[in-house]
């Protein structure tokens, strides 16, 4: 994954598509998606989006959402426990 990307607040986003089935319309089919993109916008989201509802036979049902940053400020915590060594 692209670290000067992380850098401008890119965020892991993994997405599940549901949509139909282009040969059984009842039936939904799960397809999940996962790549770098910046919250709440999702405009790499909204690109694959646009060429799914362009070029696939399958329209989407729903869309869920979820995004992590890889790249946080450190923390510091105190141990749980000491042990020594002799």
């Amino acid at each position: 994954m692209s670290l000067a990307l992380q850098m401008k607040d890119y965020r892991l986003t993994t997405a599940e598509i549901l949509y139909h089935m282009p040969d059984h319309p009842g039936l939904l089919q799960s397809f999940v998606w996962q790549d770098l993109d910046i919250a709440p916008q999702y405009p790499v989201l909204s690109k694959f989006l646009a060429f799914w509802k362009r070029e696939l036979a399958g329209p989407v049902h729903s869309v869920r959402v979820g995004s992590a940053q890889l790249i946080t400020p450190g923390s510091m915590q105190h141990a749980g426990a000491m042990l020594y060594l002799h």
